[in-house]
């Protein structure tokens, strides 16, 4: 497995502010979006492209377009809906795909209560968007949904994680597929409730409300 830290100034930057417990959530949403374009820069550089004609105002040249069958961004709901955006930026001709998950709090045990996916994704480049990499549970059950459906080359994008977590991923995912993961930051720890530490608590909750 491939682990890529996002060392810029500007995701730094943007992660300080939304580490601030202060900040609302209309800011909050809107620097989500700026760093999940600046992950996705480094996340899709290894997108497959083919070459296309393309006739200049001067010539005719070999350009370069991204291939067939078109990407598919997986946001995890309902946290990962506020990374969809940024991630569109950067490849807007994806195909969008939905998982429903969420953690059980007494057991971190991760509960799948919606998809909408498709049924073959075998050639396909596959984007997984969740804010948190906490325990992993959430990437692992994620990678493995799409690797029964038939993909090989998935990509999970982070804001956060925890060194616990990626060596969950690593260890459940490393040896079935090559999976990378693209993070802005990995914090110290897990706390005794499964929460990144310092973190920037409830990403779901920050990007939209508490909701019971």
């Amino acid at each position: 497995m491939q682990i890529q830290v996002v060392d810029h100034p500007l995701v730094a930057h943007k992660l300080s502010i939304l580490r601030d417990a202060q900040t609302p959530s209309s800011t909050f949403r809107q620097l989500v979006d700026e760093l999940v374009t600046l992950l996705a820069y480094e996340a899709t550089r290894d997108v497959p492209t083919t070459e296309v004609e393309v006739t200049t105002p001067i010539t005719t040249t070999v350009g370069r377009k991204i291939a067939d069958p078109a990407p598919v961004v997986v946001p995890i709901l309902r946290a990962g809906l506020g990374m969809l955006d940024g991630m569109m930026k950067l490849l807007p001709t994806a195909e969008v795909g939905f998982l429903g998950m969420k953690r059980d709090e007494d057991t971190l045990d991760v509960v799948t209560y919606a998809n909408r996916l498709p049924q073959d994704l075998n050639g396909r480049k596959c984007f997984i968007v969740d804010p948190m990499l906490a325990t992993g549970h959430t990437m692992i059950a994620a990678s493995n949904y799409l690797l029964d459906r038939g993909a090989t080359d998935v990509t999970g994008v982070c804001l956060l994680g925890a060194p616990e977590g990626l060596r969950a991923v690593e260890s459940e995912i490393g040896s079935r597929a090559d999976v990378k993961i693209v993070i802005g930051a990995v914090d110290e720890r897990l706390n005794e409730h499964g929460y990144i530490v310092p973190g920037l608590g409830d990403a779901g909750d920050r990007l939209y409300g508490v909701v019971d």
